[in-house]
C-alpha cells in the first residue's frame, strides 16, 4: 500500500451494508405494484413472496429463454434452472453446448451477468414472472417474452430507487436497513492520518448519501438539523456522488457539477478549464470552495487529487463489473472487491476441508488406476488376464467416481442447495472466481477491514503453479526419473 496516494470507496454494499431480506424487501415490494398498477401485469404478481437464500452472486441471467446459469472458467455450463425449475444436464448441454462454428461467449445482450447483492431482486422477481408465464393461464403474459419481462421488471426496479420508494423509508428508519460497522469511521481516519487523500465515488444522489452517511458517522440516526451539518464529510478529501458508473470510468465528456451540501442545490462548474485557469495549485483552489461534487468523469477525478498515474488510486466497491473490472482494465486503478458472503463462504469451506481432502484423495485413486491400466496395455503380457485385469479396474474406478460424485453434491450443497460453492462448478473455477482473480488486487468481505493493515504493509500474490508443478508438489505423488521408452527397448 505504500505507492497509494488516493484510495477511493463506492457507498452502497461497500460502506454501508445493508440487512437482507429486508432492504431488498422495499425494491422488491415496490416494483411488484408498479408492475401490476403501472404495466398491468396480472394481480397474481402481487402475491409473489422474496427469498434472498435462492440466489448466489456470480450468475449468468439468459433474459431470452427465461433461464440462470453457472458456468465455469472456460465458459461450460454447468447448472441451469429455468425460472425456479432446474434444467436438466440433457436439456442444459442442448441449450449451452458448443457447436463447431459458434462457441458462446456470454457476453451477448440477452445475458445478465449478477454481479452485485442488489441483482437478487432481479432474479427472483424475474424467476417468479417465468414460472407464472409458463404455469398460470395468462392472456398477457403469453404475448410477452421473456425478455419483455425482464425490461418491465428493470424499468420498475429502478424507478424504485429513482422515486423515493426505497430511499425515503432507509431515511425514515436507518437501523432497519443499514449494518452499523464500527470499524468504518476509524479505518477512514486511520487513511488520512497516513498522508492518502481518501475519496467517496458512489452513484447514489447527495440527498440519500447524505442520509447513510450521517447514519454510518453518528451511529444512530440524527434530527435535520444535525443531520445538515454532514458532520462526515470531514473523513473525505473528495465526494462525487450521482457518477453514472461504469460510465464514469470511461466517458471523458460528462459534466462535472458542485453540490451545495446545505440543501443539495446543483451549480454549474467549467471542470478541467476551470482547474487549468487557476494555475498553480489549480487543484487545491477548486477545491476550497468545496468538495463535493456530482458527475464528472475520471479525469476530472485524477486532477482534483493531483494524480496522473492510475497504480496510484486504490478503488474499493462492491459490483464487479462497474466498481473493479472496469477501474481496473480502463484505468489501471488498483482495487479492493467488496464480497460480504464471503465469511460464510469461508466459514463452509473450513468446516467441509475433511471432505475435500476426501475427494482429492479419491482423485488422485482415480489417477492411479488410469495409470495402472495405461501399464498394462503397455505391457506385452496381452491375453485374457489383461483383459479380465482392465474390466477390474474399469469396474473399480467406476465405483470410485460414483462415490466421489455424491461427495462432490455433499460439498456443493453444504454452500448452498442449488448453485454450490460460489468460486467453484463441479472441480473447475467458476467464472465468478475467475474474473475476481483476475481483476481484484484484493478482495475481503467489509471495507474497514482494510483498517486492520497500514499504509506500510505491502500484499504479496500467492506463488502460482501449472498442473506439473503441482503434481509433483502433491504429497500423493512419487517422483521417478526414468525414460518409459527406454525402459520399454530394454
Amino acid at each position: 500500500l505504500s505507492g497509494i496516494r488516493a484510495i477511493g470507496f463506492d457507498m452502497d454494499y461497500t460502506l454501508a451494508q445493508y440487512k437482507q431480506p429486508a432492504f431488498d424487501n422495499l425494491a422488491f415490494e415496490g416494483a411488484k405494484e408498479k408492475l401490476v398498477k403501472k404495466l398491468g401485469y396480472p394481480q397474481e404478481v402481487t402475491n409473489f413472496q422474496y427469498d434472498h437464500t435462492l440466489w448466489t452472486r456470480g450468475l449468468i441471467i439468459d433474459t431470452q429463454r427465461g433461464n440462470f446459469l453457472k458456468i465455469d472458467r472456460h465458459k461450460y455450463v454447468r447448472v441451469a434452472s429455468h425460472g425456479f425449475d432446474r434444467i436438466s444436464p440433457t436439456t442444459r448441454k442442448h441449450l449451452y453446448s458448443r457447436a463447431f462454428n459458434k462457441v458462446p461467449s456470454f457476453s451477448e445482450k440477452q445475458f445478465v451477468n449478477m454481479d452485485t447483492l442488489f441483482q437478487f431482486v432481479d432474479a427472483h422477481l424475474f424467476a417468479s414472472l417465468v414460472d407464472l408465464k409458463d404455469k398460470g393461464d395468462h392472456e398477457f403474459l403469453d404475448f410477452k417474452t421473456y425478455e419483455e419481462l425482464y425490461r418491465d421488471l428493470r424499468e420498475c426496479v429502478d424507478l424504485c430507487h429513482r422515486d423515493g420508494v426505497i430511499k425515503d423509508e432507509v431515511a425514515r428508519n436507518p437501523t432497519d436497513y443499514i449494518v452499523l460497522d464500527k470499524g468504518m469511521v476509524p479505518m477512514l481516519q486511520q487513511y488520512r492520518a497516513a498522508g492518502v487523500k481518501v475519496f467517496l465515488l458512489t452513484n447514489s444522489y447527495w440527498e440519500y448519501t447524505s442520509v447513510a452517511m450521517n447514519f454510518l458517522f453518528h451511529g444512530q440516526k440524527v434530527e435535520d438539523e444535525e443531520k445538515r451539518k454532514n458532520e462526515w464529510l470531514e473523513l473525505f478529501d473528495l465526494v462525487i456522488v450521482g457518477s453514472c458508473k461504469p460510465a464514469y470510468m470511461v466517458d471523458p465528456y460528462l459534466n462535472l457539477f458542485r453540490v451545495k451540501p446545505e440543501d443539495g442545490s446543483l451549480l454549474n462548474t467549467d471542470g478541467l478549464f476551470e482547474i487549468e485557469a487557476l494555475g498553480e495549485n489549480g487543484a487545491a483552489k477548486f477545491l476550497k470552495a468545496g468538495k463535493t461534487f456530482q458527475g464528472g468523469n475520471w479525469k476530472h477525478l485524477q486532477a482534483m487529487l493531483g494524480i496522473e498515474a492510475g497504480e496510484e488510486i486504490l478503488y474499493v466497491g462492491d459490483h464487479l463489473y462497474s466498481d473493479v473490472l472496469r477501474s481496473k482494465r480502463t484505468l489501471g486503478w488498483r482495487s479492493v472487491f467488496i464480497m460480504p458472503e464471503l465469511e460464510e463462504e469461508m466459514q463452509v469451506f473450513n468446516s467441509k476441508l475433511p471432505l475435500l481432502r476426501q475427494m482429492a484423495g479419491l482423485r488422485n485413486l482415480r489417477d492411479e488406476l488410469s495409470c495402472l491400466s495405461d501399464a498394462l496395455q503397455r505391457s506385452e503380457n496381452a491375453g485374457e488376464s489383461l483383459v479380465h485385469n482392465l474390466l477390474e479396474i474399469e469396474e473399480e474406478d467406476a465405483l470410485v467416481k460414483e462415490k466421489l460424485s455424491e461427495m462432490a453434491d455433499a460439498w456443493h450443497s453444504a454452500f448452498h442447495p442449488v448453485w454450490g460453492a460460489m468460486f467453484n462448478t463441479g472441480y473447475q473455477d467458476s467464472r465468478f472466481a475467475f474474473y475476481v482473480e483476475n481483476y481484484a488486487c484484493l478482495y475481503t468481505s467489509r471495507a474497514s477491514n482494510l483498517g486492520l493493515t497500514f499504509k506500510s504493509r505491502s500484499f504479496r500474490a500467492r506463488a502460482e503453479k501449472l498442473p506439473h508443478d503441482s503434481l509433483v508438489a502433491d504429497e500423493w505423488t512419487e517422483f521417478v526419473d526414468t525414460n518409459p521408452w527406454e525402459n520399454n527397448k530394454e
